[in-house]
């Protein structure tokens, strides 16, 4: 009689797998996601992120953006491979520790206000002298004047900015973010610019997916994405960037 259980699918290390890198931001081997629609990230992706890079995440609708950033996050099974976190499996606890991943819906509490939600965060992290640096955050996306309302309860673009501050006041060396400049109005898009440069600056790693032309000049690369497979990896210019959303 043949036993239907199966030990978990060992991770590679340094010593089994040389393509490993222990030092890279991000790095993905063989990954690949496939829904079985043709949908999803159908090639098996191999791609290396360093430390301090701004990497611009392009493609059209269904090109397996959010798939990529979900399976980088350690929020979805892969079909195939494998993606580290700072040398770590993703959704392993010490990737966990090292990423700050923010989906393109924030997800929000009904009964906490925007204070609440985060000194939650902040405190669940560990984050050391917060408070000041979380009074900076909220000015410089307009929302002094709403720190005790409910999030729920805020319009998509005040969501987005109170996802982004939450994304913000944990330590991280790696974050994922998803259509972070949806919703966002010209002064919360220069924000978020502006902060996303100097997270870089500083040595943490960003992966964003987005075609917001404004972040180009402090993009430090592009990968495109298209039809689940990779289609470009080079430099962040405007006229690729339209090429790879489709003439966007």
């Amino acid at each position: 009689m043949t036993s239907a259980f199966a030990l978990p699918k060992q991770p590679p290390t340094p010593a089994t797998e040389p393509r490993l890198k222990p030092d890279a931001a991000l790095q993905t081997l063989d990954l690949s996601k496939d829904y079985g629609d043709g949908m999803g990230l159908t090639t098996e992706l191999d791609l290396v992120i360093g430390k301090g890079e701004l990497v611009m995440l392009v493609g059209p609708n269904g090109a397996g953006k959010s798939t990529f950033l979900g399976l980088a996050a350690g929020m979805l099974e892969p079909t195939n491979g494998w993606a580290f976190i700072a040398g770590s499996p993703a959704g392993t606890v010490p990737a966990r520790a090292a990423l700050s991943y923010l989906p393109d819906n924030p997800v929000l509490y009904d009964d906490l206000s925007l204070g609440e939600h985060i000194e939650y965060i902040a405190r669940l992290h560990k984050t050391v002298d917060w408070q000041d640096y979380a009074d900076d955050l909220v000015d410089m996306f307009g929302l002094g004047d709403r720190i005790d309302d409910l999030p729920s309860r805020f319009s998509r673009g005040l969501k987005q900015k109170t996802g982004l501050i939450l994304g913000l006041i944990r330590p991280f060396t790696v974050m994922l973010v998803d259509e972070p400049f949806v919703g966002l109005d010209t002064p919360g898009q220069e924000t978020l610019v502006e902060i996303m440069s100097d997270v870089v600056a500083q040595g943490a790693t960003i992966i964003c997916s987005t075609h917001q032309l404004d972040l180009v000049p402090a993009a430090t690369r592009c990968v495109g994405l298209r039809d689940g497979e990779l289609a470009y990896d080079g430099p962040a210019t405007a006229a690729k960037i339209r090429e790879l959303v489709g003439g966007e």
